[in-house]
C-alpha cells in the first residue's frame, strides 16, 4: 500500500469515527440508542451507514482499479504523478514509470533549490535573476512536455494485447504478423525509456546550472549566454522544439 493510500484510509476512518462521536456523544448531539424510538432508529441508521461508508471507502482506496486520467485534464504536478502511477501496474513499464515518478520529485526540489540560490545571489529585479529564472521555468516546461508525450503514447497502449503477446497466446497468427505486433509494442516501451532518459539529461543540466551559479563571484548579464551550461540548455530546448514541429 502506498503512503497516499494510507493517508486516505486513515482520513476515512477518522472522519467516520468523528461523525459518530459528534452524533452519539451525550455532551454533543446526544442521540441515544435505547432512548426514544426516533433516536434509536436514527442511531442505528447512523451506525449502519457508517459501516457501509467505511467498507465501500476501503474498497475504493485499496482494491478498486484506478482509471487512466485524460491527458488534456492534467495541470498540476500531482495530476501528472497520478496519471503516470496508473501505468506502474504494467510489469514491463514498472521500472521506467517508477523512475519517471522519482524524476518528477527531483525536478520539483531542484527548481526550488535553484530559485532559492538565485534569490540569495541576485535581486529579483535584476536582469541576471530574470534570465536564470526564465531558463529554469523553460526547462521545467520541457520536462513536463516529455511526461505529457509519454502519457499520450501510453493512452494508446493496449495492455491486454501486450499481455497476450508476452504470454504467446496470439495464435493462430503467422510468425511475421506476431513479430510486427511485437515491434509495435516494443516501440511503446522504447519511447518511454527514451523520454525518461531525456528527462534525466534535463535534471543533469539543472545540476550543472546550479553548480555554475554557485561558483559565480561577479557576472554581467551579457555573460550569462556564454556560460557552458546555459548553452547546453539552449541547445536542448531548440532541438526539442524542432523535433516537436
Amino acid at each position: 500500500m502506498t503512503g497516499a493510500k494510507y493517508i486516505k484510509l486513515l482520513g476515512l476512518v477518522l472522519g467516520v469515527a468523528a461523525l459518530n462521536v459528534v452524533v452519539l456523544s451525550p455532551g454533543l448531539l446526544g442521540v441515544q440508542i435505547g432512548g426514544s424510538a426516533l433516536e434509536t432508529a436514527s442511531g442505528v441508521a447512523l451506525l449502519v451507514a457508517s459501516a457501509l461508508a467505511a467498507l465501500y471507502g476501503s474498497y475504493v482506496i485499496l482494491l478498486k482499479q484506478p482509471v487512466a486520467v485524460p491527458v488534456k485534464q492534467l495541470q498540476t504536478h500531482e495530476d501528472y504523478a497520478e496519471a503516470l502511477a496508473y501505468y506502474r501496474r504494467v510489469k514491463a513499464l514498472e521500472e521506467d514509470i517508477s523512475l519517471a515518478l522519482e524524476q518528477m520529485e527531483r525536478i520539483r526540489k531542484k527548481k526550488e533549490t535553484l530559485l532559492g540560490v538565485l534569490g540569495q545571489r541576485f535581486d529579483p529585479n535584476e536582469l541576471s535573476y530574470k534570465k536564470f529564472s526564465s531558463v529554469v521555468h523553460e526547462v521545467e516546461k520541457l520536462f513536463y512536455l516529455n511526461v505529457r508525450s509519454v502519457l499520450n503514447r501510453l493512452n494508446a497502449f493496449d495492455e491486454s494485447e501486450f499481455k497476450r503477446l508476452a504470454s504467446r497466446k496470439s495464435a493462430p497468427f503467422s510468425q511475421k504478423l506476431l513479430e510486427e505486433k511485437a515491434n509495435v509494442y516494443n516501440d511503446y516501451l522504447a519511447f518511454v525509456k527514451s523520454s525518461v532518459g531525456t528527462n534525466e539529461e534535463i535534471l543533469l543540466k539543472l545540476d550543472k546550472l546550479l553548480l555554475e551559479i554557485s561558483r559565480l563571484d561577479s557576472l554581467e548579464p551579457g555573460d550569462i549566454d556564454d556560460m557552458p551550461c546555459m548553452q547546453e540548455i539552449d541547445t536542448l530546448i531548440k532541438q526539442t522544439k524542432l523535433y516537436r514541429q
